[in-house]
């Protein structure tokens, strides 16, 4: 009796211990579909209505959620929901896709000093599209959901001409309730990654902030020219936090034409809402405008990876309530190939993510989440108020891992295959829902065939931590 109670005894400790250590789980509350027609075609490996980089067509904002996506007439609609489960709501904007182009995608930014709804939409180094509502729309549901509050498109930020070569429009909101809007001018391989300013109601240009000049050798090839992909552009405890990576114009950088010309993993922060700019250490490294952040910058390198493994641009990225970053990196890895060959069988093939972040004593680890991405895209990365971690992988699988463990129990916690979504491969999060209520909020396409539509769904997720 005294070896059984012993060993019950153990038993229990273990549990206890495994409880705590497990990663946390997440529970479906809901699956509703914004679209029975969403426009459907496979571009640059991915589709208009679903990339990464759209840091904001899926945005919570009080008690609404809000959407934005083209519907198989080519037209841009816009949709809201009171939240947790109100019906949603569609309005449609007088523009519709002009080409066939998977980065023309739609994004939606909210200024909180007036409540107005700003769209940007339809660019890929070409002019933007922009519209903006009334003021208040977002402070009043009782105000009818209808195209008529919007005003009329327009190849300008309102009053600021941000030139005729933008690409990867994105909307923040800054901590002092200022919207910002970040994007690139010039094209892949040289561009210029620039930031916008709303205030009282006007657009004002802070400037460049990160800059195509400088050189990069590799393979005994130099580089003159580049851009900087962002994983993303996120405020946390009044920092402003990026990572990203380069992709050099010099395609003999890399080992095989088919690859990527993307390398190593950036970090670096501003405390003055991109105006100047730090890397890890603390050193300032550049000013917005003036001076901004180039390849050759010191001490913003943090995870070095060369041009031969098929590194991914654009990921995703969270700050914890720490005030450390976290990003999702992804590429073959070593033990498969040293020379990727062609970027979208070998990442198909051999893909993997890998958790890249920062502990509060400055240094950088790298970890690899062990599930394959089976897909050429992208990953989302999201922190819950325990700091634990949830990234959903291409096809609406998700996968978490406790801070109590030290970022190693992933567990697949939802496989959205075995679960039968059908979801096509990369999705976005609603990042403002999950930050104020904890819900994990995703939205997804189904998976088509040559130009069919296809529907345009959203899917709900509890947190068990």
């Amino acid at each position: 009796m005294a070896r059984f109670s012993l060993l019950a005894t153990l038993g229990l400790f273990l549990g206890l211990v495994w409880t705590a250590l497990a990663a946390p789980r997440v529970s479906q509350i809901g699956n509703s579909l914004l679209d029975n027609n969403g426009i459907y075609f496979v571009s640059y490996d991915g589709l208009v209505n679903v990339n990464s980089f759209q840091l904001s067509n899926l945005l919570t904002y009080g008690n609404y959620q809000y959407a934005a996506w083209y519907t198989s007439s080519r037209f841009a609609i816009l949709a809201r929901r009171q939240l947790p489960n109100g019906g949603w709501q569609t309005l449609q904007l007088p523009r519709q896709l002009s080409s066939n182009n998977s980065h023309n995608v739609v994004v939606i930014g909210i200024s909180p000093e007036d409540g107005r709804i700003h769209v940007a939409l339809d660019c890929h180094s070409s002019r933007v599209f922009y519209t903006v509502s009334e003021p208040g729309l977002a402070f009043n549901g009782n105000l009818s959901w209808v195209s008529s509050r919007f005003g009329g498109i327009s190849n300008n930020l309102g009053n600021l001409n941000v030139g005729t070569q933008v690409t990867y429009p994105q909307f923040v909101v800054t901590p002092d309730n200022l919207l910002q809007f970040v994007y690139r001018s010039g094209v892949s391989g040289n561009g210029a990654t620039q930031l916008a300013e709303y205030r009282n109601g006007v657009w004002t240009n802070v400037g460049s902030w990160a800059t195509n000049s400088g050189s990069y050798s590799a393979r005994g090839v130099t580089s003159n020219a580049r851009n900087l992909y962002i994983h993303g552009f996120t405020y946390r405890n009044g920092r402003l936090h990026v990572t990203g990576t380069w992709r050099e114009q010099a395609g003999g950088v890399m080992c095989n034409g088919g690859g990527l010309t993307n390398h190593d993993t950036v970090y670096f922060y501003s405390d003055d809402r991109g105006r100047n700019w730090r890397n890890s250490g603390g050193a300032h490294i550049a000013t917005s405008g003036s001076n901004p952040v180039r390849v050759s910058s010191p001490g913003i390198i943090v995870d070095p990876i060369n041009a031969d493994h098929g590194l991914m641009n654009q990921e995703s990225q969270d700050v914890d309530s720490q005030g450390q970053i976290h990003a999702i990196i992804s590429y073959v890895p070593g033990r498969f190939t040293q020379c990727v060959t062609s970027y979208q069988r070998d990442r198909t093939s051999y893909a993997r993510p890998f958790h890249v972040f920062r502990s509060p004593n400055g240094s950088f680890t790298k970890r690899e989440i062990p599930f394959a991405l089976n897909a050429v895209g992208r990953s989302q990365i999201v922190i819950d108020k325990n700091d634990d971690i949830y990234v959903v992988l291409p096809f609406v699988r998700v996968v978490s891992a406790s801070k109590s463990s030290g970022y190693t129990d992933w567990t697949m916690v939802f496989d959205g295959v075995a679960q039968g979504l059908n979801a096509f491969g990369e999705v976005t999060v609603d990042r403002a829902r999950m930050r104020e209520e904890g819900i994990l909020s995703v939205f997804y396409q189904l998976r088509s065939s040559g130009n069919n539509p296809s529907q345009v769904r959203v899917i709900d997720f509890a947190l068990n931590t």
